[in-house]
């Protein structure tokens, strides 16, 4: 492999990802780096042929955002930056001193054949004057599918049959793959055929005008088709991934949406149980997961013997907290999706085909071989009797062979009514100095002082609250009962007995993000009520687009 300072570069399917991907390519060469082109391909293949060389990478995509964003994602010594790097990069970019990159007019699918033409001359050009390296399609693709394998060699052996040759036998699952037209078209049917017996696929043709949508499978009712063909076909499981390849979302058997806190909680479990016996982690390592997952979440991770983490909603922050030099964590995941494997058997990146890969692996190798109570590290009374209402339809044909299907896992797991993840817009010019996450954070910390002190105490002096009455503790309590745990790590969480909501602002977008959640539709209400209320005290528009927030 090429010595010194190596870039990976690859793009997804949108329109003129590849045009900006060829151009970096070529200016990056210029500079004196030896660029390896790595073609259409997902973040995290990037990611794992930045490994194979000196762990930069870049590749442009919007990942699962409408078709006319354009984006880039990078990789500096296989991490991810920091905000302080991009500001450094951006400030860089913004000094006269410093050539600027020529601004792209024109999107590529509105360009004349001529234009198109002279963009490929120019391409072939400057692979010709510089030191570009294209690697063939076939290699870059097989060279992943193999290290992920080795991978499943590597656990089989360890883990459930002392006969390596267990390992390459496909896993007799039937599945259903929705690639929604992104990145993972066209590399998920060969890497899941190597593994599984019956794979279907939909939506994998690479299309950047995303004609059904946009390629995020966690908009309500994306993954219709998915269940619809799950049903039909009887399948074992549904995959879906968005459209750079990093976010997995899962339909099991009878056509449900698994929901990703349960998803999270059973990626968690297949990391612990399977790791490897020289695994450095801890005897309890930890689990991280954002501020948006459910107050379930820790409990189930407790009887795991693990250590649940709260962390801050962005899966390159829960990156960066994976390879930090004092980390315990075996895992990690967060609500949108993205999940991290960090069990020392492949890359420490979210990706979503690897992470499905390894679930449809535990349920083919181990479910079979367990009751649901050991399975589940959780209290049932699994028998016959108490089988879901959807198994008998299921019919006699997977019993034999795999009488524990996802709907009966996920169905011990305990009930959770929730909101969508809802983006509520924030104002375009602020009345005052202070935020409005501010504002609710302050207001929940003076509650809770007049709940613990149990007597009057003053307003915050912040003007955000003139107009505020004085709360007396009676109303205090009522709006934050005593055991009310506050989180503001990133926005505001308040958990209640049964339920929790958030409220924070959103890392990628100028919006609010909020999610409620609770035991029944009667315990999500409640906490519902309870932040509507809060946040009449300062923002009755606010306050009113919470209001019709809806359960999903």
């Amino acid at each position: 492999m090429p010595s010194g300072n190596v870039v990976v570069i690859g793009y997804d399917v949108r329109c003129d990802s590849d045009t900006i991907a060829h151009l970096l390519a070529s200016r990056l060469s210029q500079h004196g780096l030896t660029v390896i082109q790595l073609g259409l391909i997902t973040t995290p293949m990037m990611a794992f042929w930045a490994q194979q060389y000196t762990g930069h990478g870049i590749i442009v995509t919007a990942s699962h955002s409408e078709k006319n964003t354009l984006g880039i994602k990078w990789l500096v010594n296989n991490g991810s930056p920091s905000d302080a790097d991009i500001q450094a990069v951006y400030k860089s970019l913004t000094n006269d001193s410093i050539p600027k990159l020529k601004t792209l007019s024109n999107p590529s699918h509105q360009r004349d054949n001529k234009s198109q033409v002279n963009l490929l001359n120019n391409r072939h050009a400057s692979i010709k004057a510089t030191d570009l390296v294209s690697l063939p399609a076939d290699t870059v693709v097989s060279t992943y599918i193999d290290a992920i394998a080795q991978v499943f060699t590597r656990i089989e052996t360890q883990n459930y049959s002392p006969d390596r040759s267990s390992a390459t036998s496909k896993l007799d699952l039937k599945i259903v793959i929705d690639c929604l037209n992104g990145a993972t078209s066209r590399i998920a049917q060969p890497l899941f055929e190597r593994f599984c017996q019956q794979v279907i696929v939909l939506n994998d043709i690479p299309d950047g005008n995303f004609p059904r949508g946009n390629p995020d499978p966690t908009e309500p009712n994306r993954l219709a088709e998915l269940q619809q063909t799950v049903i039909i076909n009887e399948a074992d499981m549904g995959l879906a991934f968005d459209g750079d390849g990093d976010r997995l979302m899962i339909v099991d058997n009878s056509g449900k949406v698994v929901t990703p806190d349960h998803l999270l909680y059973l990626l968690a479990r297949v990391a612990i149980v399977e790791r490897p016996i020289y695994n450095k982690k801890p005897n309890t390592p930890q689990v991280l997961f954002d501020v948006k997952c459910s107050h379930h979440l820790a409990r189930l991770l407790k009887k795991l013997d693990a250590v649940p983490v709260m962390s801050k909603t962005g899966s390159s922050l829960l990156r960066q907290q994976l390879q930090s030099h004092d980390n315990r964590a075996i895992f990690a995941g967060e609500l949108s999706g993205h999940f991290i494997f960090n069990d020392d058997y492949f890359i420490v990146y979210d990706d979503a085909m690897y992470a499905g890969l390894r679930l449809l692996h535990w349920l083919a190798s181990t479910v079979i071989k367990s009751d649901i109570t050991a399975l589940l590290g959780i209290d049932t009374n699994f028998n016959t009797h108490t089988l879901p209402p959807a198994y008998d339809a299921w019919g006699a044909r997977r019993r034999a062979t795999l009488p524990y299907r996802l709907t009966d896992i996920t169905w011990y797991l305990p009930t959770l009514v929730s909101t969508a993840d809802n983006y509520l817009p924030l104002p375009e010019s602020a009345t005052t100095t202070c935020s409005i996450v501010h504002h609710l954070t302050v207001l929940c910390r003076y509650l809770q002082h007049l709940v613990e002190d149990t007597h009057d105490v003053a307003l915050p002096t912040c003007h955000c609250f003139d107009s505020v009455q004085q709360i007396t503790p009676a109303q205090a309590k009522r709006l934050l009962p005593k055991g009310t745990r506050l989180s503001c790590i990133d926005g505001v969480r308040l958990d209640f007995a049964h339920g929790f909501g958030v409220l924070r602002q959103s890392n990628t977008s100028h919006s609010l993000t909020v999610r409620f959640a609770g035991d029944s539709l009667a315990a999500m209400t409640e906490v519902q009520t309870r932040f509507i209320a809060l946040c009449q005290a300062f923002d009755t528009q606010l306050a009113e687009q919470i209001a019709a927030i809806s359960a999903e």
